[in-house]
C-alpha cells in the first residue's frame, strides 16, 4: 500500500492552473440543435418557440419531451460545509459545483450547471430553490452543513416534484452500505446479526446507518458515537431529532467500549478517532469502514498490524475498497430521470447499494483490470466495491433505480423493456474518454516513464508536455533550444520549473558523440559520412529524440506535428528497428462501440501474407489494451462473391491464418455488415465468429484509411490514432498540426506500450 504520508502530488499553483488553463473553469454549454439557417433560428426562438411554449401552458410536464429539463440536474451549495473546509462562502464552493456537474456529465451523460446560493439561512435558502426548482429534472444539494442540510433537503422534496438528493449523506450511505452487503457476506455474517458502531454522527453517518436499517441491519445492534460520547436514549446534552432517531438502550459510553466485541464499525470523524486497541477488541473478522478524508479514522496499515482477518475499506483512492460517491449520484440521477422520477425514496437507495455491492460480485471484464496495470481484481477482502472506471456501471445501475422507482410509485414514466434501456445506457457515456481513462489510470500505476516530445519548442507540444506531466503521466523531455522553450512556456502561463519538465538541446548535449557513433554504426554502410550522421544528430530532432530511447535515456518518443507522417517514419526506421509487422492502428469509438482498424497507415497494397500478419499484429495489440480480439477481413465480397482479384488475397490470408493455429477468432471475406451485425450474419451459419468483430483488417490502405475519416467527418465518432505498432521501441507519430489533446493521446499510449512491454 502506498505511504499514508504521500498525499498531494501536485503543487498549489498545478490545482490553480488546471482550472484557468486552456478556459476558466470546468464546464461550458453546447447546443443540441443546429444553428445554420433562418430556419434553425425560427424554430428556435421566435416565432417556432411559441408552440411548445403553449403546449407545455396546458401541460406543464411536457416540458420532460421539449425542453432539456429531463436530462437536467442542478448541483446546488450555500458553501457552508466545503469539503473538509467548512464555510467558506457560496462562490468558494463553485470549483466544487462545476467539478460535480462535470461528474454527471462523464460518468452518466447527465447535463448539470452549478447554483450557489447566497445565503446560509435555511428558510432563505429553501425559499430560493423552491422558486427555481421546476426548471431542473432533479436537484444534487452539495456541501451543506448538518444539521441544516436534513431540514434543506426535507422540505424541499416535500415542495418540489422531483428528486432532492444531498449527496453527502446519501452517496456515502449507498456506496458504504452496499460494501457492508458485501463483507458481511465474505465473512459468512447476516446483516441482520451484525453489531454496527458508528463514529461520527454526521450527516453522512446518520444516513448511512439508516440505509443499513434499512438494508437488514436491527436498530438494537447499531451504536452510534459523535464528540460527546454515545448517543443513547435520554441523553441530556448534545442531541437533536436525528441523532435521537438512532439512539438505542446501551451501557456502552465510550467508542471504546462500544467497540468491544462489534462486527463493523463506520468512521465519518476525523483522523486518529479509531485506535489498534479498540480494532484488537473487535468480533471475528471485523469490518472496518475508515472513512475521513483525507486521513482515515485509522490507517489500513494500522488495522492489518493487529487483525490480519480484518476487512477495510476507506475514502481514499490509494487503498483497496475505496468508498466513492461517484460510483452512486450519477447512475442514481440517470434512473430517476430516465423515468421521471418525482423523489428519490429509501427504495431506490437500496435499490442503488444492492446493484452496486452485485456489480462487484460479477467477473470483471479485462479492460477493467488493463485500467489497473493488470491487477486482477475479483470479488473479495480487497475487493468489495466496483471501481468507478468499471464501464458497466453505466449500464447495470440505472435500471435497479429505475425498476425500483416504478414500483414505488414516484415515476412518471414506465420503461417497458429493460434490455433496450441498458443498450441504449451503454451508447450514452463517451466511450473515448472511458478508454483514455483506463489507459492513463494504468500509465499511472506504472513506473515513472520519460517520454520525448521531440518538436519541444512548438506551443501545443510545450502545453501537452504540461498536461502530461500534471496528469501524472510521465516525465515529459522536451527536445529544443531552452531559451525559446521556456519563452513560449512563459507565454502560455506555464511553470516548467515547479512542474520539473527536462528539456535537452540537442546541438549542446553532452550525448551527441554517443548518439553519433550510434548512429553513424547503423548507416555507414547505406552511404552516410560520419559528418551526415553528426549533422543529424545536432540538427534534426527526430533522430536525436529517437537515439535517447534507442539507448535507454528514454522510454519512448512521439513526434509528426511539424512534419507529414512518412517523413517522421523514415527517420526514426534509420535509428530504431522494427520489432515485428509494422502497422497503423485507428481506434474507432462510435454508438457504444470500440473498433480497432488495421493496417491505416503503413501497407499500401499488402499481399496475402503481410495481410494475415497485420491481423496477428493487430489482435496483439488489441489484447494489450484489455479486449478479446475478434477479426473480420473487409472485403467487397462475399465469401467470393463477386469473385476479384482483392477477394482471393484476402481469402488466402485466411488460409494462412489456418495454417499458423492462431489464438483469436478471425473471419473472411466479409462486408461490414457481416462484421458489425448478428442479424446480416444468420444468412452464413459456417461463421467462426462468436459476436460482433471488433478488429477490422482492411484489404488496402486507401480503405483503411478512406473509411476512418469519412465515419470522423460525417459526425458521431470518435477516431484515436491511427498509433504506431511493431518498431522494437515505443514510438508514435501524431499528425501533422496536431492537437495538445491528439499530443497527449499519442504520448498516453507511448508510455502504455512502454509499460505493457517492460511488464
Amino acid at each position: 500500500m502506498p505511504d499514508q504520508t504521500d498525499k498531494q502530488t501536485f503543487s498549489d499553483q498545478d490545482a490553480l492552473d488546471f482550472h484557468r488553463i486552456p478556459t476558466p473553469g470546468k464546464i461550458s454549454m453546447a447546443p443540441t440543435k443546429p444553428m445554420a439557417t433562418q430556419r434553425d433560428l425560427s424554430l428556435a426562438y421566435s416565432p417556432g418557440v411559441a408552440i411548445p411554449v403553449l403546449a407545455i401552458a396546458r401541460d406543464p410536464d411536457l416540458a420532460y419531451e421539449y425542453t432539456a429539463k429531463g436530462n437536467l440536474v442542478a448541483v446546488i451549495s450555500n458553501g457552508t460545509a466545503i469539503l473538509g473546509l467548512g464555510n467558506l462562502g457560496h462562490m468558494a464552493s463553485k470549483p466544487v459545483m462545476e467539478g460535480k456537474s462535470v461528474l454527471f456529465k462523464r460518468f452518466a451523460d447527465v447535463d448539470s450547471f452549478d447554483v450557489e446560493v447566497k445565503t446560509t439561512d435555511p428558510d432563505e435558502f429553501i425559499t430560493v430553490v423552491k422558486n427555481i426548482g421546476d426548471t431542473w429534472g432533479g436537484i444534487n444539494l452539495e456541501d451543506i452543513k448538518s444539521p441544516e442540510c436534513f431540514v434543506i433537503e426535507s422540505e424541499l422534496q416535500d415542495l418540489l416534484d422531483i428528486p432532492v438528493f444531498h449527496d453527502d449523506q446519501h452517496g456515502t450511505a449507498i456506496i458504504s452500505t452496499a460494501g457492508l452487503i458485501n463483507a458481511a457476506h465474505i465473512v459468512g455474517k447476516k446483516l441482520e446479526d451484525l453489531k454496527v458502531v458508528l463514529a461520527g454522527a454526521g450527516a453522512a453517518g446518520l444516513s448511512s446507518i439508516g440505509l443499513m436499517k434499512a438494508a437488514g441491519v436491527r436498530a438494537e445492534n447499531t451504536v452510534i458515537v459523535d464528540r460527546d460520547g454515545v448517543v443513547y436514549k435520554g441523553r441530556p446534552t448534545g442531541m437533536d431529532q436525528w441523532k435521537a432517531a438512532h439512539a438505542t438502550d446501551t451501557p456502552h459510553r465510550t467508542l471504546a467500549e462500544a467497540m468491544v466485541g462489534a462486527d463493523v464499525v463506520l468512521g465519518l470523524s476525523a483522523k486518529g478517532a479509531i485506535t489498534k486497541e479498540m480494532v484488537a477488541s473487535m468480533a471475528p473478522n471485523p469490518i472496518i469502514f475508515a472513512m475521513a478524508n483525507p486521513d482515515p479514522e485509522i490507517t489500513p496499515e494500522d488495522v492489518l498490524s493487529v487483525r490480519s482477518d480484518a476487512i477495510i475499506a476507506t475514502g481514499r483512492s490509494d487503498y483497496v475498497n475505496q468508498v466513492n460517491n461517484v460510483l452512486a449520484f450519477p447512475y442514481l440521477f440517470r434512473g430517476a430521470l430516465d423515468v421521471r422520477a418525482r423523489r428519490v425514496n429509501h427504495e431506490m437507495k437500496v435499490a442503488c447499494a444492492q446493484a452496486i455491492a452485485a456489480l462487484a460480485r460479477e467477473d470483471v471484464p479485462d479492460e477493467v483490470a488493463a485500467a489497473y496495470s493488470g491487477r486482477k481484481l475479483k470479488f473479495g477482502p480487497d475487493y468489495i466495491i466496483p471501481t468507478p472506471f468499471d464501464p458497466r456501471l453505466i449500464w447495470y445501475i440505472p435500471p435497479f433505480i429505475a425498476q425500483a422507482a416504478m414500483d414505488t410509485g414516484v415515476a412518471r414514466v414506465a420503461i417497458p423493456d429493460m434490455d433496450a434501456y441498458r443498450a441504449q445506457l451503454r451508447e450514452r457515456v463517451d466511450p473515448s474518454a472511458a478508454l483514455m481513462q483506463k489507459i492513463s489510470s494504468s500509465v499511472r500505476a506504472a513506473p515513472n516513464k520519460r517520454i520525448v516530445f521531440a518538436e519541444g519548442e512548438e506551443p501545443t507540444v510545450i502545453r501537452a508536455a504540461w498536461a502530461f506531466k500534471q496528469s501524472e503521466l510521465g516525465t515529459p523531455i522536451l527536445v529544443g533550444r531552452e531559451d525559446l522553450i521556456r519563452q513560449n512556456a512563459h507565454e502560455a502561463g506555464l511553470d516548467f520549473d515547479a512542474l520539473g519538465i527536462e528539456i535537452f538541446n540537442a546541438r549542446l548535449s553532452h550525448k551527441n558523440v554517443e548518439y553519433t557513433d550510434f548512429l553513424y554504426e547503423r548507416l555507414q554502410r547505406r552511404g552516410y559520412l560520419r559528418r551526415d550522421v553528426q549533422r543529424m544528430i545536432n540538427q534534426d530532432r527526430n533522430y536525436f529524440a529517437a537515439a535517447m530511447v534507442a539507448l535507454g535515456d528514454a522510454d519512448a518518443v512521439v513526434s509528426g506535428t511539424t512534419r507529414n507522417f512518412n517523413m517522421v517514419l523514415r527517420e526514426i526506421r534509420r535509428v530504431i528497428d522494427v520489432k515485428d509487422r509494422l502497422i497503423g492502428v485507428s481506434i474507432l469509438l462510435a454508438r457504444g462501440r470500440t473498433l480497432f482498424v488495421a493496417d491505416t497507415s503503413i501497407n499500401e497494397l499488402p499481399d496475402a501474407q503481410e495481410l494475415a500478419e497485420i491481423a496477428v499484429q493487430a489482435a496483439a495489440t488489441v489484447r494489450k489494451l484489455g479486449r478479446t480480439p475478434r477479426v473480420a477481413f473487409l472485403s467487397h465480397s462475399t465469401f467470393g462473391d463477386p469473385p476479384g482479384e482483392r477477394g482471393e488475397k484476402v481469402r488466402e490470408a485466411i488460409r494462412i491464418l489456418d495454417a499458423m493455429k492462431v489464438d483469436f477468432e478471425y473471419e473472411g471475406d466479409m462486408p461490414p455488415e457481416l462484421a458489425l451485425n448478428p442479424e446480416a450474419r444468420a444468412n452464413y451459419p459456417f461463421m467462426r465468429l462468436s459476436a460482433d468483430a471488433n478488429v477490422l483488417v482492411m484489404p488496402a490502405i486507401q480503405s483503411a484509411s478512406i473509411s476512418t475519416r469519412l465515419v470522423q467527418e460525417l459526425g458521431g465518432a470518435t477516431v484515436i490514432g491511427p498509433l504506431l505498432v511493431g518498431l522494437e521501441k515505443s514510438v508514435q507519430i501524431v499528425s501533422l498540426g496536431a492537437s495538445v489533446s491528439e499530443i497527449i493521446t499519442a504520448a498516453t499510449f507511448a508510455a502504455y506500450e512502454r509499460a505493457a512491454d517492460a511488464g
